[in-house]
This record gives C-alpha cells, sequence and structure tokens, in this order.
C-alpha cells in the first residue's frame, strides 16, 4: 500500500469520529499552544531586556566605590586620571551622586523626582537630549553653580512648559533652572523616565557627599575584558583590596537577564511538554481501542495478503495524522493567544513586550507533535501487525 492511499484512509477515519479524534488531540493543541505562547513570551521578554539596556547604553560601565573601612579614598578628580590613563579603552566618564530628600517648586513638596549630580558628559553618557536651554557644562562643575536640568514631566506639571530661567529647592539648596530634557516616554508621567532632575555633581557633592558611583564609557564594546581589567587594577592598586569596590558591564548585566529568562522559559516551556505527553498518551489509547474496534477489517486484510508492515504503517501514519493536525490546531490558537496576550500586557502593564514566537519555535512544535504521534502510535500499530488473521476473522 502506498503512502498516499494509507494517508488517505487515516483521514478518512479520522473524519468519521469527528468528536472522539478532538478529545484525543486536546492535549496536543493545548500543549503546543502553550509552548509556542511561553516562546513567544520569552523573545518579548528577551527583547524588551535587549532594547531597555540598549537606552542605558551596553558600551558603560558603573564603577561603585565603597571605600568605608578603608584608610585610602578616590575622590571623582582621581577617577578622571584613572580614566585618561586608559583612554585607549575608556572614554567619557561621569560621576554620580544620588540626592536625598524632595524637590521643593514653590509651596508644593514632590517626592517622586529622581534627582542626582552628574557631570556634563553624563546626557551623552545616557543619551539624553535637551529640548530647550542648555545642558550642564564644564564650567558648572567647576564654580559649583546652583543650576539644574529638569525632566519633561517637571516642565510640564509644574511650570507649564516654561521651566527656564525659574527656580527650585533639592535638598534645602536653591537651584535655577538652565534646561529641559526631550520626552523620553510616551507620555510624561509622575516617578516616570521624565520625571527627573540633574545638577553638577560638584554642587551634589557639597550638599549629599562625595560621589562614590561612576559611570564611564568604552571606546568599544569589543574592549569589555580590557577595561574591566583595567580599572579593577587600578582600583585594586589604590585600596589593596577587592571589597571596596565594584566594576559592573552593562553587557554583563544584559547577558545575566537573558540567561535567566531562558532559564525561566525553558522551564515552563517543560511544564508545557507534560501536555504534549499526556496528548501522546491519549493517542496511544485511543489507537488501541481503534485497533480492537478494527480487529475483523485487519483479520480481512491479512488474509487477503496484506504484510504486516503494511498493517503498522496504516496505523502509524493515523497517529501520526491525528497528533499532526493536533499540532496545526495548537498552532494556530497559540498565535491567536500571542497576540491576545501582547493586547493584555500592554494594557495592563503599559509596557510593549511583543509575545511573538519564532518561525523555528514553530517548526519544532509542529514537529514534535508529529513525533509523538508516530511514537505513541507505535504501540498499537505492532499490535495489530501482529494480530493473528484467523483469530481476527473470528472476533466478534
Amino acid at each position: 500500500m502506498k503512502l498516499t492511499e494509507s494517508l488517505a484512509l487515516a483521514l478518512k477515519n479520522i473524519v468519521s469520529s469527528k468528536v472522539r479524534t478532538l478529545l484525543t488531540m486536546l492535549g496536543i493543541i493545548i500543549g503546543v499552544a502553550a509552548a509556542i505562547v511561553i516562546v513567544g513570551l520569552g523573545n518579548g521578554l528577551e527583547q524588551y531586556v535587549t532594547d531597555s539596556f540598549s537606552d542605558l547604553g551596553t558600551n558603560t560601565l558603573t564603577v561603585t566605590v565603597m571605600s568605608r573601612g578603608s584608610t585610602r579614598s578616590l575622590d571623582a578628580e582621581d577617577m578622571y586620571e584613572l580614566v585618561e590613563e586608559n583612554s585607549q579603552y575608556l572614554d567619557l566618564c561621569s560621576p554620580t551622586v544620588p540626592m536625598m530628600g524632595y524637590v521643593k517648586i514653590g509651596s508644593e513638596t514632590v517626592d517622586s523626582t529622581t534627582s542626582q549630580g552628574v557631570s556634563e558628559d553624563y546626557f551623552a553618557i545616557a543619551g539624553l537630549e535637551v529640548a530647550s536651554g542648555r545642558g550642564l557644562q564644564y564650567s558648572d562643575m567647576a564654580t559649583r553653580s546652583k543650576v539644574c536640568v529638569i525632566g519633561a514631566y517637571l516642565n510640564q506639571a509644574y511650570f507649564g512648559g516654561n521651566a527656564v530661567g525659574e527656580t527650585l529647592r533639592v535638598g534645602g539648596q536653591s537651584l535655577t533652572v538652565v534646561g529641559v530634557l526631550a520626552q523620553q516616554g510616551d507620555t510624561p508621567e509622575e516617578g516616570g523616565s521624565d520625571d527627573c532632575l540633574y545638577l553638577p555633581y560638584t554642587t551634589a557633592e557639597r550638599i549629599s557627599g562625595e560621589a562614590s558611583s561612576y559611570t564611564i564609557t568604552m571606546q568599544s564594546e569589543d574592549y569589555i575584558d580590557q577595561s574591566v581589567a583595567a580599572l579593577e587594577a587600578a582600583l585594586y592598586e589604590v585600596f589593596q583590596s577587592d571589597s571596596y569596590y565594584t566594576v559592573t558591564s552593562m553587557a554583563e548585566m544584559l547577558e545575566t537577564m537573558t540567561s535567566m529568562i531562558n532559564i525561566l522559559v525553558g522551564v515552563l516551556a517543560g511544564i508545557a511538554a507534560i501536555s504534549l505527553v499526556v496528548g501522546g498518551i491519549g493517542i496511544m489509547n485511543i489507537m488501541l481501542v481503534s485497533v480492537t474496534e478494527r480487529t475483523r477489517e485487519i483479520g480481512i486484510r491479512k488474509s487477503l495478503g496484506a504484510k504486516e508492515r503494511y498493517i503498522m504503517q496504516q496505523f502509524v501514519i493515523e497517529a501520526a495524522a491525528t497528533s499532526a493536525l493536533g499540532g496545526i490546531i495548537g498552532i494556530l490558537f497559540g498565535d491567536g493567544l500571542s497576540a491576545v496576550a501582547t493586547t493584555v500586557i500592554a494594557r495592563i502593564s503599559e509596557e510593549s513586550i511583543t509575545v511573538a514566537p519564532t518561525l523555528g519555535a514553530v517548526a519544532l512544535a509542529f514537529g514534535i507533535s508529529v513525533g509523538i504521534g508516530i511514537l505513541f502510535g507505535y504501540l498499537p500499530a505492532k499490535k495489530a501487525a501482529r494480530l493473528n488473521p484467523i483469530d481476527a476473522l473470528h472476533y466478534d
């Protein structure tokens, strides 16, 4: 018997028992759909994390100095010299001084704004653009100017879009707004990326203390290992211990986050695979029932000269066709759920995470569904092929 004839007969048997076939395929449908949605969610999360880190700059390093308990110290000027000495690897540097306390604008207190002291290079490092006024300048650092640059949210919410030249207070210090940053988020909102304030790090040091964190860019991402090694070597020479500092690479953090996402997706996909196994068991069960129901048919075919391999081929193809059909329905169902999940996530979290399974994941899910049909259909097919034709003809 040709494969096409076996396939046609298998489809005929599947169509003749629609409800039973659908219930049999249910485990495969759920397993394939779940696997596609989970893999798509993993892809979406990975892309979201990658985009987020790209906005921060994967060519940046963060140096945190914890010199408390050490008899040695390192200030901003020392860090600038260190970067200059390793200029073949390192490029820009900005101390970052977090500001404690609330921002006061007129009689209102704003407790959601992120305030920090930075250098004039920080905007280039972080990819921030000034929409009106000016950014921070070297002269502001040298003279400890009482100026600041604010985000679009503060500008619109508290100054009606005309903040340049106005004043506010941070940490009890009155500052003049000299610039407003371009809008970063889709909508400026309280506590968002546009709710921020930057002042000269020298002014911030006078208010909150010396900088203990530095953001440094590399000449190229290809120099990550050399840059980290150079910084660690220089810092070790200063402190004579690696307990007083940390050097963190954004690229390494991205790799760590991606690895964690992949592990999570792998675990969830493994759980979804249980549904496929259950579906395979269901197919094996229904095929065993089918062999019992068609015992006389098998006996007649064998008595007419049908070989064992043709009988086995018929039942294996029928099991594979059932599983493959379930896989196709599961793929369509999974794609639909992925589109729904993308919309739901956007509405609930207001973050753009696209749940999009790859073509490779879809092909793999379909291949696994067919493989499960063949695997779990083999035992019933073997049982059918080994039936004694005389016993089969006498089966009632």
